[in-house]
């Protein structure tokens, strides 16, 4: 445990330009305290001493504004920047070099006592305000945009934004991937002002269409009677 504690307390200074000495990080930093518990946390949970992790949980949220379930499985250089309204649920399984910022929640949308919760890969960021909602597997070195609301999941490499949230771009160009982008393009409803959505007719996109069909069709006739007058 020693060492994941350093590991964890090294990496923020890899990913936190603002983290200036090891006093600073270890007194400062919110994300560092709700983990150092966790750790602790956690590790009574595996023996059973359920009730005790349970009330040291909830100390870590009184003291830090994060709630980090005792049962939730985190991998190594854990990172919780800002770290206020995190929220972490019982069956949730993150990888190594995972980094949360604030306002994230990894829940479920159920109430099966079993595995309800996201898995995250290795190497996931997800942005301020996010929701992954749902016992599904998002994929290594993927990126999670601010307030996204994910419900489905997401393969390794890509980057999901928006509610609900969706694929916009695969960093490793799987074809996986490449063919959810596609797929959610073609269903999705482009915004437009006063809530016309791409898929209802406009009637001035439809007079400008009707116009330049009329026009395609009077320079063909155009090009006919040119060609017969010649020949």
């Amino acid at each position: 445990m020693w060492q994941l504690l350093k590991e964890d307390v090294k990496c923020i200074f890899e990913r936190d330009p603002a983290a200036r000495n090891l006093l600073d990080v270890l007194t400062c930093y919110s994300g560092v305290h709700a983990l150092l518990f966790h750790r602790l946390n956690h590790w009574l949970w595996q023996r059973g001493l359920r009730w005790p992790a349970r009330f040291l949980g909830n100390i870590a949220r009184w003291l830090t504004g994060i709630e980090i379930h005792p049962g939730a499985a985190i991998g190594r250089r854990f990172f919780v920047d800002h770290g206020t309204g995190v929220v972490i649920g019982e069956t949730t399984v993150i990888g190594d070099d995972v980094t949360l910022y604030q306002g994230v929640t990894l829940g479920g949308r159920t109430l099966n006592e079993g595995k309800r919760h996201p898995t995250l890969g290795n190497n996931v960021v997800v942005g301020a305000g996010a929701k992954i909602l749902g016992p599904f597997t998002v994929g290594d070195n993927a990126r999670i945009g601010s307030n996204a609301v994910v419900l489905h999941p997401v393969p390794e490499g890509a980057t999901v934004v928006g509610v609900p949230g969706r694929i916009v771009r695969c960093r490793n160009r799987s074809a996986e991937c490449l063919e959810l982008v596609k797929e959610e393009a073609r269903q999705q409803h482009a915004f437009d002002a006063y809530g016309v959505a791409g898929d209802t007719d406009d009637p001035i996109e439809n007079a400008v269409e009707s116009l330049q069909k009329e026009v395609a069709q009077l320079r063909a006739e155009i090009d006919r009677l040119t060609q017969k007058a010649v020949g």
